[in-house]
């Protein structure tokens, strides 16, 4: 199987539950705290190396308790840790969350996730360039991601960017990645609300993968063929980090060696999958899991 690198965020979600949000300047109290491992460029690799990819993590936690926790939760999860960087006297990436009455606010720091950065790349760059993937986000400085993608191109590397938070991306970026996998909200901040979801899937074919939450998935192939793959028919329990999911899947079968319309479709499952248990990285499945979940796979 073929390596898969991710270069990205890795952060601590501190998640606060009550009753509802609290109003501006109010004091409320809480009902639970909990300490969940997150970011999306560590939610991918684990994604990826819990369906049983070869993943290699790069990026940077603080020489804080959290960052520890935090590499200790990724070699758990069977991601290789090695070359993240711990940066000292600066605090691990974290977000804080209150959940309540249905709504969520966040707040995110990013910490030393901004410390990846293009010095950080070239001292890693020989162990990067091993792998045969390499999957970027957008939690990381935007020029960390041009640098990667600009080397990903020049050694013939598959490089996937899925483009959250939404942010606009030139168009040197968008010539150099392999694959790029926005949700609709992401793509209209990319590429503008006025252009029709078909024609823009049929003007970057086999590199433009859509999904679209409980609609599925939609991509138009290298030979001009639009496919929509439906959301599979799940009891949701928690969306969370079900797109990080769809983006490690897509990843680990890739590396697998699988077509892209292969790729896409068993990713779109395995997203679906995930909604169905709670948490980001504690609700995204094993190989044989989705297989088991939906034997219609097996086709």
């Amino acid at each position: 199987m073929a390596l898969i690198a991710v270069v990205g965020s890795i952060n601590m979600d501190l998640v606060v539950t009550a009753d509802r949000l609290p109003n501006k300047g109010e004091t409320i109290t809480g009902k639970d705290l909990q300490y969940l491992p997150g970011g999306k460029g560590a939610n991918q690799a684990v994604a990826a190396a819990k369906l049983g990819a070869d993943v290699q993590m790069f990026g940077c936690v603080g020489d804080d308790d959290l960052g520890k926790r935090l590499l200790e939760n990724l070699a758990d999860a069977g991601v290789e840790t090695t070359h993240i960087r711990t940066v000292p006297g600066v605090t691990s990436g974290t977000a804080l969350i209150t959940v309540g009455s249905g709504d969520n606010t966040i707040v995110v720091i990013p910490g030393a996730n901004a410390y990846v950065d293009r010095e950080y790349i070239d001292s890693i760059k020989d162990e990067l360039l091993r792998a045969d993937i390499i999957m970027l986000q957008h939690e990381i400085p935007q020029e960390t991601n041009e640098y990667v993608a600009e080397l990903g191109e020049k050694h013939g590397k598959i490089v996937i960017l899925d483009p959250g938070p939404a942010r606009p991306i030139s168009e040197a970026l968008l010539s150099r990645v392999s694959y790029l996998t926005p949700n609709e909200h992401e793509a209209a901040v990319i590429f503008g609300t006025e252009k029709d979801p078909e024609e823009l899937l049929k003007g970057y074919p086999g590199k433009l993968i859509i999904s679209q939450g409980d609609k599925g998935v939609s991509l138009c192939t290298a030979d001009g063929e639009l496919l929509h793959f439906p959301a599979a028919d799940v009891e949701v329990v928690d969306t969370t980090g079900a797109g990080d999911t769809m983006s490690g899947a897509l990843g680990f079968m890739l590396a697998r060696g699988s077509s892209l319309v292969e790729a896409v479709r068993f990713a779109n499952y395995a997203a679906a999958f995930s909604v169905e248990r709670y948490g980001a990285q504690t609700g995204m499945p094993a190989y044989d899991e989705v297989l088991s979940r939906f034997p219609e796979l097996r086709n």
